[in-house]
């Protein structure tokens, strides 16, 4: 059951949508004015930067390349 997000063409309200298979084709309408005058946006959470994790550990982050202790450019 994906969760879509949406933008009102009429209001700019962004907002997500559950879309349950079969149901493509209902119509959404906004949650904030009720317009039914959206786009679909394509959502930055579906995208994996580094391709589909492999190994036992899934998705392993590049490493860090300041001290331990941290730096001004890190949260460690």
């Amino acid at each position: 059951m994906p969760i879509y997000e949406f933008e009102c063409n009429d209001c700019g309200e962004i907002f997500e949508s559950l879309v349950l298979q079969g149901r493509e084709d209902e119509i959404i309408e906004c949650s904030k004015c009720k317009s039914s005058n959206i786009k679909k946006l394509l959502s930055p959470g579906s995208f994996r930067p580094n391709g589909i994790p492999k190994g036992k550990g899934g998705f392993n982050p590049p490493p860090r390349s300041c001290k331990p202790g941290g730096c001004s450019g890190c949260m460690g």
